[in-house]
């Protein structure tokens, strides 16, 4: 009986995980990227998921971009945005649900640039 409750257990709680990961990434977050000269560039992001897909915006400076090519694989997603000059900005990052946060991974003109992004207090 013990091993019975213990298999279920174990299958149960990493589906538990990814559905709390899901439901944790939707809403505002802000943050700042590290360019590389070190200096910060603050970011505004806002995330909508559905059935593992990923949408929203995303700001910085005021002109918000539509979010392309979003999906959710448990705490792991990714998406595009393009810029200006119509050449596709990949983001990819992991959200934490310990401290209600995001590390992000942002790929811009061949440089990897690195974020961290908390929810935004309404």
């Amino acid at each position: 009986m013990k091993h019975k409750f213990l298999a279920t257990a174990l299958l149960i709680f990493p589906a538990l995980l990814c559905f709390a990961a899901l439901i944790g990434l939707d809403g505002k977050w802000q943050g700042n990227i590290t360019l590389p000269d070190g200096n910060t560039y603050p970011v505004t992001y806002e995330f909508t998921v559905n059935s593992g897909q990923l949408s929203g915006k995303a700001s910085a400076e005021g002109s918000a971009k539509t979010l392309t090519e979003g999906k959710v694989n448990g705490a792991d997603f990714s998406f595009s945005i393009t810029d200006d000059d119509g050449q596709p900005i990949p983001h990819s990052g992991k959200y934490y649900t310990e401290g209600d946060s995001i590390a992000l991974l942002v790929t811009y003109q061949g440089s990897k640039l690195h974020g961290s992004l908390k929810r935004a207090k309404n």
